[in-house]
């Protein structure tokens, strides 16, 4: 009896997700809604994401424009941005919060592709994690009795194809996202 891989592969499916998600929270000079996804802004004792807030628009590719459907919390989404890692200032008019997204820099381009690769080769930790748990578990399968010496071998064969798998997903995803970042 082989261990079963399914719910490894999930859980590594999970770890290329995370990091996907991650890169999007990454500014590379094009105004994009996902960038506010980690802005928590305080609402009646409440810390709530931006977007359940506000709409968040983008009328050109370097400016966000948020619209709050409350207007008396429109300083706290300004005070909850200035308080992020963006790194832009907003501008409020009183109505509405702009977000001006300047072209970054080429030394900024490689601060954030050094960033990316950081990001990647978290990412490939928690792969590798996973593979260790899933090792681990087929070991002590053979201890148990549970499963032969070959079966044992074919486990570990498979749970290692599936790291390379997850890996080569996760070095895509990285470089699509270099090359996003140098060609802005």
């Amino acid at each position: 009896m082989k261990i079963e891989t399914k719910s490894y592969e999930e859980k590594m499916q999970k770890s290329v997700a995370s990091l996907e998600s991650e890169f999007a929270s990454i500014n590379v000079g094009r105004a994009s809604a996902a960038l506010l996804n980690s802005v928590q802004v305080e609402y009646f004792g409440s810390n709530m994401p931006v977007n359940q807030l506000a709409e968040v628009k983008t009328p050109d590719p370097r400016t966000l424009v948020i619209s709050p459907w409350d207007a008396s919390c429109l300083k706290n989404i300004e005070k909850a941005i200035l308080a992020s890692d963006l790194g832009i200032n907003p501008q409020n008019d009183g109505k509405v919060i702009r977000l001006s997204f300047p072209q970054p820099t080429e030394e900024r381009r490689k601060e954030l592709a050094k960033k990316v690769e950081k990001m990647a080769e978290e990412g490939k930790v928690a792969v590798r994690n996973i593979r260790r748990d899933a090792n681990e578990k087929a070991k002590d399968m053979k201890k148990n009795s549970e499963m032969t010496e070959d079966e044992l071998k074919a486990s570990e064969k498979l749970i290692q194809d599936l790291t390379d798998k997850y890996i080569k997903n996760v070095d895509a995803v990285a470089e699509a996202k270099k090359k996003e970042i140098m060609t802005v």
